[in-house]
């Protein structure tokens, strides 16, 4: 019985930390990468459509991405996009092509990035710990309905404050990993 409650606690906090990892991934460093488009959407064929479902994107070098169009009707679309995203970045086309050349952040624009990022983890932080407050309510309901002894209601207990812990502890990792990402020249 235990068991399950650890196994879904265990998948909903992974969840979340790949949830963050996502995100991170959203967010600008000083290179290219696809990820950096994943939250623009363009209306296209009657319906909202990200950018990779409208176009392929390549990183020839590292600080530009190269998106070429499946449609070239599409191009002036995805242009004003990307314009009008909080990315920053002004795109240029050949008419077959959108290049985006990606600048070197500010330091202003580093400090707000990671600002941005901790926000992000903050949150996630929250969530692990409604998971495990979740998993803890499980374990008393349990215990309440005389599934389990009083002692095994501790051992679950600690058991999800492990997982909690781990769990925290990948989180905050990756948020380390983004953050030098973030402030590298």
């Amino acid at each position: 019985m235990l068991n399950a409650v650890y196994t879904d606690v265990r998948a909903r906090m992974e969840k979340t930390v790949d949830a963050a990892k996502g995100e991170f991934g959203t967010i600008r460093t000083g290179r290219a990468t696809p990820a950096l488009l994943d939250r623009i959407t363009i209306t296209a064929y009657g319906s909202q459509m990200p950018i990779n479902q409208l176009a392929t994107i390549a990183v020839p070098q590292p600080r530009l991405l190269v998106i070429q169009p499946f449609d070239k009707g599409n191009i002036t679309l995805l242009e004003k996009a990307i314009q009008t995203s909080d990315l920053g970045i002004n795109p240029r086309n050949d008419g077959k092509s959108i290049f985006l050349d990606i600048p070197p952040l500010t330091e202003e624009r580093r400090t707000e990035l990671v600002k941005q990022m901790k926000k992000i983890g903050e949150d996630m932080k929250v969530a692990i710990r409604n998971v495990r407050r979740d998993g803890r309510d499980e374990v008393d309901m349990l215990e309440d309905e005389k599934e389990i002894s009083e002692d095994d209601k501790k051992r679950g207990h600690d058991e999800i404050q492990k997982l909690h812990d781990e769990f925290i502890k990948k989180l905050e990792e990756a948020m380390l990993k983004k953050e030098e990402d973030i402030m590298e020249f």
